[in-house]
């Protein structure tokens, strides 16, 4: 509701407010301290109107407040003894569908919506018995969580947030047998229907009928009993505790008591790069739930299935506990101090030897902004070399590029409200609903619910595809031709904005006259895309008040992935798109820190807050600030050219904290090679990944749970997340560790937490001004740039561009050949996430529950493929480029087309990509072309397996229908009106 909507006068108990016109009146009544009862209502998910418990009346007519909205005039009657009587009537009917045993229950925990509103009502006695529903009681087939159909309450919260939220349209009420129940797809097993195990329902449920199943048995004290002794217990207390307010009391005690060892911690997720935020429940070192709020920032109630439930990896046996030396082909153990004091002196020889460029440093993009800030500064100011980098330059550069170059930030340009407001979004390259599925279902929301209209422009045919009203299929590697063929013809029928780009935007001439050559034929013959489609494009964009464009791994992981870039944010200038409520350029980032790791200054050409290296005056405001050795004035080395650089005897020293370099860089085989030959590597891991088997010493950190510090996601958000479990064994924080290091290389460093590195951070870059821990407490956020008094910007460019003059500017193409290999390489390897698991699968395979989902890597390959190739589902094939090999099962899908196959990048062995990706570069900012791989297809006379089984969500059929459906509750001979059915009816008095 926008602040400034007319302010009109509510009587409420003969008490007059001042409300916001056409704002729900449960919400107005519940600011304004009125208690109303309410078991359904979320605000995030709206009416949903199944529990009547918040009737009130209204100018003499009974109503669901969740359901009315504010008028000038109003009189609302909310302690009335008719209004008291049909609120008791409606929560007695909900407690005829639940038996009512709280004291051993393992939701019993303060936060139980039946309960807390049992007692609201001061209920003492249940007037309508509980009943059995005829029906299996329990479906646990999901890994994570389960239902029980004997406590639901048929509120419907779980349908609606499944419908209208996550909208992934699995679950309903049938509302048509004798006794409702909720269901998924067409009454299946949970564990073999479309649910994606997203959470969302499990965490929108008022009581316990929905249940991660790693609270069962966990959470209370009388909760961990064996079922022969719980089940009585059960049917002891239900029986009394509904008519002895004694005995409700005795339940209360019990839930405080939880409190004294559940601990409650808020954090941020470390997957994606949305930036859920949420309170991680813990008992001991036991991850009980995880509990996202309605005020967490951006995902509020929602969460992916890894962010939800894939946390089993935190207490996994194969943690890295202890430091490591090498020992011949293996490791030691070693105390820290030796493992420390032989890191100072390897590194101090190098340097001593041969110079400070003989080393490079690689920060963590799922570390912290406080510890890549200090991988960065142990590198410049300690050592004195600009050769730092992180994993933007795998994955995000070019599109840090290409807004850099034209609006003048180098990241998104709004937030995910924006997103939700615009009129039309167009995915360019993204799976969205896979890679950041929580972005995806505020997309899947409005497309829905508002008629937002969504275009999706990708070589592979996923999720938001399938929900596109218009789907388009180029040549891969061809978008930012279709891009430009997209704009010429939007000036040839003179749609673009004139009056934003002569006031707003610099080169406009320039640059309309480089888009002369890309005719509607041309781009056709160039990305196989015909002039209708081009022209549809066009319309919509020219039809749409608000665009936002969203991209990924798609764009910016071709060999022209800073030209699809710029394509990007030009076609949003052309058309005034950009610094508008609504508008925008997404580029979506793949790891939960990528974006702070570049934005605190682990680039070789950028110091904290993107300022350049080469600027004289930045460098010696740093210097003032760091003390320690001068930073060079040149760039140093990048992720991509460590393989070169060590091969060729540049390098002589790496140290990596947090990034399995030999898994992610595009040729692994000579990465590999690399790492075998470095004469010192110090790696600071979690885990023993494939990056530190080749390791000199291997220093043990922590996640992000055993640590504090803040993360940026993509939308530019800073938020900090909180300690929650103690460091496991010996290992330590990173930005202790770094800390360590630099106070035995002879430079004292005072850190006695991270947010003096964040003080100091704000010293050292206007862009960070104004951020300190205090402005971040809880679940607040600041969106950069941040000003010294605290002011954030969650939209850019409102008040201008980030250019010297305040203005964008226009960036011709400048497009090269990409080379192609021999016509015998004739099959596509597109490749990227998928749900469940998250890039190499370090982390999402230690959790077995994701690993149920999808237990293996396998290559998706089409109908037509297979048939040529005489595939069978399951068959092992061989993927074989120029550059490497890769052995895989088969998954036939029309996901792909033709001779275009998906590789996912989750694997560490013999399927993993980057074995056959090939040595093309984008020439602006040496990211590698990962989806320019072209292979030769071998099948393998090897035994068929199952790499997806058959119960997973991709072989099902989703039920989407609008929400809960509440009229066919209404409709039942069963149900009487507790409200006024109709203006002409006069109030009966209960």
């Amino acid at each position: 509701m926008e602040e400034t909507a007319k302010r009109v006068s509510v009587s409420v108990n003969g008490t007059s407010l001042e409300a916001r016109e056409g704002e729900r009146l449960i919400d107005v009544l519940l600011e304004n301290g009125t208690p109303i009862p309410h078991v359904c209502y979320l605000p995030i998910l709206g009416p949903i109107q199944t529990c009547d418990t918040c009737i009130v009346s209204v100018d003499g007519a009974y109503v669901r407040a969740c359901a009315e909205t504010v008028r000038d005039g109003m009189s609302v009657d909310t302690e009335s003894r008719p209004v008291k009587a049909r609120e008791e009537e409606a929560m007695q009917r909900i407690l005829g569908n639940h038996r009512l045993y709280c004291t051993v229950c393992d939701n019993n925990n303060g936060d139980c919506v039946v309960h807390n509103t049992t007692e609201l009502l001061r209920i003492e006695h249940q007037t309508i018995p509980y009943t059995p529903k005829p029906y299996p009681p329990i479906d646990d087939s999901n890994p994570f969580y389960r239902y029980d159909v004997n406590q639901c309450i048929l509120c419907g919260r779980c349908v609606e947030a499944c419908q209208d939220l996550e909208v992934n349209e699995t679950l309903s009420i049938d509302w048509s047998l004798e006794r409702p129940r909720v269901v998924w797809d067409d009454h299946k097993p949970i564990g073999e229907s479309s649910c994606v195990s997203c959470g969302h329902c499990v965490t929108v449920c008022p009581c316990n009928a929905l249940m991660e199943k790693s609270m069962l048995g966990e959470a209370g004290f009388l909760t961990g009993i064996k079922p022969d002794t719980l089940l009585p217990m059960i049917d002891l207390v239900e029986g009394i505790e509904p008519s002895m307010g004694p005995v409700f009391a005795l339940s209360n005690v019990e839930s405080q008591m939880r409190d004294s060892r559940i601990k409650r911690t808020k954090t941020v997720c470390t997957y994606c790069g949305v930036g859920c935020s949420f309170n991680v429940w813990t008992r001991d070192r036991k991850i009980l739930q995880i509990e996202p709020p309605l005020e967490a920032p951006v995902n509020s109630v929602s969460t992916c299935v890894k962010g939800k439930f894939g946390w089993d990896w935190v207490n996994s046996p194969e943690r890295l506990t202890k430091p490591l030396i090498r020992d011949g082909d293996g490791f030691r153990e070693a105390a820290w101090d030796e493992a420390l004091n032989l890191v100072a002196s390897r590194l101090s020889a190098i340097k001593k030897q041969d110079g400070p460029n003989a080393l490079m440093f690689v920060a963590s993009s799922k570390g912290s902004n406080e510890e890549a800030y200090l991988v960065q500064k142990l590198a410049r100011s300690v050592i004195g070399t600009n050769n730092v980098d992180n994993d933007s330059t795998y994955c995000q550069d070019p599109a840090t590029f290409g807004l850099k170059a034209t609006a003048g930030y180098g990241a998104d340009s709004g937030t995910l409200k924006d997103i939700e407001a615009a009129d039309l979004v167009i995915a360019i390259g993204s799976n969205t609903a896979e890679s950041h599925p929580v972005f995806a279902t505020r997309v899947k929301r409005a497309h829905k619910l508002r008629g937002q209209k969504l275009v999706v422009i990708d070589v592979r045919r996923h999720e938001m595809a399938d929900r596109a009203d218009l789907y388009i299929h180029p040549k891969s590697g061809s978008d930012p031709y279709l891009l430009a063929g997209v704009q010429k013809y939007l000036v040839d029928q003179g749609w673009i904005d004139r009056e934003f780009l002569n006031q707003h935007v610099n080169g406009v001439d320039e640059y309309l006259k480089s888009l002369e050559p890309y005719t509607l034929d041309q781009v056709e013959a160039l990305t196989g895309v015909t002039p209708d489609t081009i022209k549809t494009l066009a319309e919509m964009i020219h039809q749409a008040p608000k665009v936002a464009i969203l991209w990924a791994m798609g764009i910016t992981q071709q060999g022209q992935g800073a030209q699809g870039s710029l394509a990007i944010a030009n076609l949003l200038l052309l058309t005034g798109n950009i610094g508008r409520p609504g508008t925008g350029g997404y580029p979506l980032r793949g790891h939960n820190n990528v974006q702070g790791a570049s934005d605190f200054g682990s680039k070789p050409r950028f110091l904290p807050g993107y300022q350049d290296v080469r600027d004289e005056k930045v460098r010696a405001h740093c210097e003032s600030v760091w003390g320690g050795e001068p930073i060079p004035d040149e760039p140093g080395l990048s992720n991509t050219e460590i393989a070169d650089g060590v091969l060729d005897g540049r390098i002589k020293g790496l140290y990596i904290v947090g990034e399995d370099t030999a898994l992610v860089d595009n040729n692994i085989s000579r990465i590999q090679k690399a790492l075998e030959k470095v004469d010192f590597l110090v790696v600071q891991e979690v885990f023993m990944t494939k990056t530190a088997q080749y390791a000199d010493v291997i220093l043990p950190a922590v996640p992000s749970l055993e640590k504090e510090g803040t993360f940026v996601n993509t939308e530019r958000r800073i938020q900090r997340f909180y300690q929650a479990l103690d460091p496991l064994g010996d290992a330590k924080p990173d930005w202790v560790i770094l800390t360590e290091v630099a106070n035995r290389l002879g430079v004292p460093w005072h850190y006695s937490h991270p947010s003096e590195i964040m003080a100091e951070v704000s010293r050292v870059a206007p862009l960070f001004a104004g951020v300190s821990y205090e402005r971040l407490e809880g679940f607040q956020s600041l969106n950069w740039p941040v000003a010294a008094d605290g002011t954030d910007q969650p939209l850019l460019y409102q008040h201008g561009f980030n250019h010297p003059d305040g203005k964008a500017k226009l960036v011709p193409l400048s497009f090269h050949e990409v080379p192609v290999p021999e016509t015998e390489y004739d099959i596509l390897v597109n490749n990227g996430q998928l749900l469940e698991h998250f890039h190499e699968g370090n982390l999402t395979y230690r959790v077995p529950g994701i690993k149920h989902l999808v237990p293996h890597v396998f290559v998706e390959v089409s109908p037509e493929l297979a048939r040529e190739k005489n595939l069978k589902d399951g068959q092992w094939v061989r993927l074989i480029t120029p550059d490497g090999r890769a052995r895989m099962r088969v998954v036939i899908t029309e996901r792909v087309e033709g001779h275009e196959v998906y590789l996912p990048m989750n694997s560490t062995g013999d399927g993993a990509i980057n074995q056959l990706t090939p040595e093309v570069f984008d020439p602006e900012t040496r990211t590698p072309g990962y989806k320019h791989t072209y292979a030769k297809l071998e099948p393998l006379d090897v035994e068929p397996g199952t790499p997806l089984p058959r119960r997973n969500w991709r072989y099902q059929k989703r039920n989407p229908q609008p929400g809960v459906r509440v009229e066919k509750k209404w409709e039942r001979g069963d149900y009487r009106p507790l409200v006024t059915v109709n203006a002409e009816e006069r109030p009966v008095e209960m």
